[in-house]
């Protein structure tokens, strides 16, 4: 039976949609916020549209919005938004981009989806209750040997600068294959059973929270790079479809930290 919270989720990621592909097939000015990463009118448009609706139904909740910030931080429940998670491939009409909804509970992630429209996939899931991929259940592999696994990295750039580069040079000729699907892909992938390992730094929770539920509700085990429950703080994701291959990981990465430090 899906819940309430669930419901209106994915009310908002349709919602979101409808205004989000209107200017994907359209025209948009594009700006460029304090960091350079760029924004469009569809960003703001899509995040005001689930704040409205998430807010109407569930005022006394929490909004954290990727665009608009933070709403009743204190509250028991809040929501965590991102509208447009890959506005760059927006804007270059690549269909590498999803609005990602999540809520948490105190300090626990208890639903998430994740919504590509342009890429025909619509993930959700609530924790204890499994994870759907476009009304499908979702399952990982539960692959458990390196030698078995499909390993996607994300945000190369600041995994090459980090300790943790040498390490993955030490994983990477143990697996049975290595890509770079990035974005929500590869956690779709994961929870579908098609991929084992996601490795990925400098990320925002906002653009990881919903697919976090997604992954762990498929069977899958998600944490920092660190082996730390995930949080508001948290910027790397080690993602794995099983705890031995999780732990083979973490122990590759934990001892190049050791040896770097």
């Amino acid at each position: 039976m899906m819940s309430p919270f669930l419901h209106t989720a994915l009310e908002a990621a349709r919602t979101a949609q409808e205004i989000i592909l209107h200017y994907y097939h359209g025209s948009f000015d594009i700006e460029l916020k304090p960091d350079q990463s760029p924004v469009t009118i569809a960003d703001l448009e899509a995040e005001q549209a689930i704040k409205n609706l998430i807010l109407a139904r569930f005022p006394e909740h929490g909004f954290f919005g990727e665009e608009t910030g933070k709403t009743n931080p204190d509250a028991e429940y809040t929501w965590l938004i991102d509208p447009i998670d890959g506005t760059k491939s927006f804007v270059r009409r690549y269909p590498m981009f999803s609005t990602q909804i999540a809520l948490m509970q105190g300090s626990e992630l208890i639903l998430g989806v994740s919504n590509a429209p342009a890429f025909g996939e619509l993930a959700y899931a609530e924790r204890g209750q499994g994870a759907f991929l476009n009304n499908q259940p979702l399952k990982v592999s539960g692959y458990t040997e390196l030698k078995q696994a499909a390993l996607s990295l994300g945000n190369i750039a600041s995994l090459a600068a980090s300790p943790q580069w040498t390490a993955l040079g030490q994983i990477i000729p143990q697996v049975q294959r290595i890509r770079g699907y990035g974005d929500f892909l590869h956690y779709h992938l994961l929870a579908s059973g098609k991929l084992e390992i996601v490795i990925e730094s400098d990320v925002n929770i906002l653009d990881v929270a919903a697919l976090s539920v997604i992954v762990q509700e498929a069977g899958g085990v998600l944490t920092d790079l660190n082996g730390q429950t995930l949080n508001l703080a948290s910027t790397s994701i080690l993602a794995a479809a099983s705890p031995e291959l999780h732990q083979q990981v973490l122990q590759h990465l934990h001892y190049q930290w050791i040896n770097a430090s």
